[in-house]
């Protein structure tokens, strides 16, 4: 394996931890043996566990070739490209049917971008280059996404990733909106995804330098000018109120798992204090689940976002494919070594989501006290 592609399997966004108290939990890994100050073992201890977990993982990319580690997701995105002029033709016919799989296809296609192109992308998991991977968070995020780069770079990868479920810092808790009812925000909020994306994007701007705000904007109305543009053309809509409309429907097709799944994955897991969070391997262990694949959302969402969600919190920079290939050996190290591997279905969460709203999405979070893992 290339030494680049080893310093970015090991590479973690939360490199430095505090170190352990004395007392032992029940969760932890059994410490036989151990001797001399208890934190100190317990520091040495939890360090080995994920360097051996990283040598495991490390072996399974070292017989995996290019085409495991980044051919199969390429060939996804690449699919979905060549998808787009049927669908935009499809719009075209009188036919019901068709109409409307168009409408699926195009609504398909732009969740790929946005969610599993878009993810990638941010966690150059689609390139070992850095020009590359830079152009591809720009295509993915600002022109199809109708984001800012930046803000979704730090949102998402430095603090949702380097501070998993501590509040305050990468609790999930952009996606909370108390003011709304259980029932308005889980069918919906997710319709307005789309209006809000941009918006959002435009208040974020306002923190970034003159220049980022004009390549943000210019790569923004070049993506939202591209679709209207090629309704109007290609697809023959007369009425720009109705390209309008068709722009809405399928950039939203696919918004409510899209934003159930990321209140799944950590709301209602442990949540950590800055200065008591556990050590990485603890930390994504508790605060981590992964749903059931799905054929659909695997393909949309990527597996890192869905039934790999562990394995990716763990190892960020890994692709789709490649997070499901270590799945087994993620999982099988845990549970040997007596660590949580959290999984449910997605109609459980949804069902607890909907029944424990006002615990979850309303009130404040309860500092979860994993006593001896910090």
């Amino acid at each position: 394996m290339e030494p680049e592609e080893r310093r970015r399997i090991s590479g973690s966004p939360d490199s430095t931890q505090p170190r352990a108290k004395e007392n032992g939990t029940p969760g932890s890994p059994a410490r036989p043996g151990s001797c001399g100050d208890p934190a100190h073992a317990e520091v040495r201890e939890e360090g080995m566990l994920m360097g051996q977990l990283e040598a495991l993982v490390q072996e399974v990319l070292k017989e995996s070739s290019w085409w495991e580690r980044h051919g199969l997701d390429w060939l996804i995105l690449a699919l979905n490209f060549l998808a787009l002029p049927l669908g935009f033709l499809c719009l075209r016919s009188q036919s019901i049917l068709v109409f409307a799989l168009g409408i699926i296809i195009l609504g398909v296609v732009h969740h790929t971008f946005t969610v599993k192109g878009s993810h990638l992308a941010s966690h150059g998991a689609l390139s070992n280059s850095k020009p590359w991977s830079r152009f591809w968070v720009l295509f993915f995020v600002e022109v199809c996404t109708s984001f800012t780069a930046e803000q979704a770079t730090h949102g998402h990868v430095k603090l949702h990733h380097g501070y998993t479920n501590v509040v305050g810092l990468g609790d999930s808790s952009t996606w909370k909106m108390p003011f709304l009812n259980r029932y308005v925000y889980m069918f919906f909020a997710p319709l307005m995804i789309p209006i809000l994306t941009p918006l959002v994007a435009l208040g974020l701007l306002r923190k970034e330098e003159p220049r980022i705000v004009l390549r943000t904007l210019c790569l923004m109305s070049l993506g939202l000018f591209s679709h209207y543009w090629l309704l109007i053309k290609v697809s023959g809509f007369q009425s720009p109120g109705f390209a309008l409309l068709c722009m809405l429907i399928t950039r939203g097709l696919l918004a409510h798992p899209y934003l159930h799944v990321n209140i799944f994955q950590h709301i209602g897991l442990p949540m950590f204090s800055l200065d008591k969070k556990p050590r990485r391997i603890h930390m994504m262990s508790l605060g981590v689940l992964n749903l059931p694949r799905n054929l659909i959302l695997d393909w949309t969402f990527g597996h890192s976002l869905i039934s790999c969600h562990v394995e990716h919190h763990l190892f960020p920079r890994l692709s789709d494919n490649m997070c499901l290939k270590v799945k087994p050996v993620v999982s099988q190290f845990l549970r040997r070594n007596h660590l949580p591997y959290n999984e449910d279905s997605y109609l459980s969460r949804f069902w607890l989501f909907l029944s424990r709203y006002e615990e979850l999405m309303v009130h404040a979070p309860p500092i979860t006290d994993v006593v001896g893992l910090q």
